[in-house]
Parts: structure tokens; C-alpha cells; sequence
């Protein structure tokens, strides 16, 4: 994956499906690959999430340093919100 933004959204969404629905292999080894991605290919260590009412903010460490970077609430949330709204088309894969 090129770009480091594209990595850390894509793997903030799967990691909020992750970890509302423990249950669903997918989703875990999604996020897993994403994790691969993010340390691989891109040297991201120590993610640490904080949420408000409107953005998602991410503080990580790339290089020995400090760097973050913000995805709005409704843009990450996307997935699991269709997700809720209609269950029948998003099955849970447990081993």
C-alpha cells in the first residue's frame, strides 16, 4: 500500500469492525494485514487512538517520532454503521 494516510484508514475501520464483532475471523485477519502494513511497509509502532465527538485522532511513532493524524468519526464509522443496518448482508466468519 503507497500511501501511509490510505494504511492508517484502512486499518483504523477494520479495527473499529475488529473490535465490535470479536467473533469474525475476517475482520481480525483484515486488521492483522493492516498491522502488517502499517509496521512493513511503513515503520509505524505505538498506536494510540482517542476518539471525541467528530474525529478520530491517531498518535503514533514513525522514525523515532512523534506524528498523528485525524479521520472523521462518520467516515470510519461507515462500515460498521452498514454493518448494523442490515446484519443479513455481513455475516460473522468464526473459526
Amino acid at each position: 500500500m503507497r500511501s501511509l494516510q490510505d494504511a492508517l484508514y484502512n486499518w483504523l475501520t477494520i479495527k473499529i469492525v475488529s473490535d465490535e464483532r470479536p467473533d469474525d475471523t475476517a475482520a481480525a485477519e483484515t486488521k492483522d494485514l493492516f498491522e502488517r502494513i502499517l509496521k512493513e511497509e511503513h515503520g509505524i509502532e505505538e498506536i494510540e487512538i482517542k476518539k471525541d465527538e467528530v474525529m478520530y485522532v491517531l498518535h503514533y511513532r514513525k522514525d523515532e517520532e512523534r506524528k498523528k493524524a485525524s479521520f472523521p468519526c462518520e467516515l470510519i464509522e461507515a462500515m460498521i454503521n452498514q454493518m448494523n443496518e442490515e446484519p443479513e448482508k455481513y455475516p460473522n466468519y468464526p473459526k
